[in-house]
């Protein structure tokens, strides 16, 4: 399939619902409102296609460069792209969802990550954040320095409530991962979900949400998910 086909394809496959959800959340115009799902049959036609990947990811098409990802060549990636895609992530399910996602398939995802994180942009340390969490939820844990995940651990309680309100959420999330997925600090991080305690993140449009990761670290002990490894990063 070449890009009008994808695209076409896209198109088609858009739905009004799904569009306005999508822009409820920040997506703007251009967009189709494709089910991730409903992209799989011609993910699983084009495999890997970095080519392709960066003419739908250049569109600014929410649904395009959803599906970029999914298509990404993500080893064959530089630093360079990875900012170039960055830039282009407009709001937090491209810089978490896509960005962040295709980084934790490569080899130099913790150190783009942590420069990230380090930015002071809302969007980028959220993807900083959050693919430390496709990472830790993905790799064995020797892959890791349990000293700087435990002081990565010390600057969430230190910075959260402080940070920017999509960053606070990616945040949340690193805490949450690290109590169920990297066992060797999941008392430390018990801990300092205990210490932040309810974080509120504000909204555009909407009520504020109050995230509070003891409860969702609760719900994966009840359920004996501690240790739990997914397969795949991506979809």
């Amino acid at each position: 399939m070449n890009f009008e086909s994808v695209m076409q394809e896209l198109e088609a496959l858009g739905k009004e619902r799904l569009k306005k959800m999508y822009m409820s959340n920040g997506a703007h115009e251009p967009l189709f409102g494709v089910a991730t799902g409903a992209m799989k049959p011609m993910a699983k036609k084009i495999k890997i296609d970095q080519p392709l990947a960066e003419q739908l990811y250049a569109t600014g098409n929410y649904d395009a460069m959803y599906f970029a990802g999914i298509i990404a060549d993500a080893k064959s990636m530089t630093e360079a792209d990875f900012e170039r895609w960055i830039d282009g992530a407009y709001f937090y399910m491209l810089s978490d969802y896509v960005v962040a996602v295709t980084l934790a398939e490569t080899d130099i995802a913790q150190e783009v990550a942590d420069k990230w994180i380090a930015s002071g942009d809302e969007l980028r340390m959220s993807a900083g954040w959050s693919c430390y969490c496709w990472l830790l939820g993905s790799r064995p844990d020797i892959q890791f320095e349990e000293s700087k995940i435990a002081r990565m651990l010390d600057m969430v309680k230190e910075t959260i409530h402080e940070s920017p309100e999509r960053t606070k959420s990616s945040m949340n999330n690193f805490v949450y991962t690290t109590a169920v997925s990297y066992v060797a600090l999941h008392d430390k991080a018990v801990l300092t979900a205990q210490a932040i305690g309810p974080v509120e993140m504000k909204r555009d449009n909407k009520k504020p949400a109050i995230l509070l990761a003891t409860d969702n670290i609760q719900k994966a002990v009840d359920k004996n998910q501690l240790g739990f490894k997914r397969k795949y990063v991506r979809c």
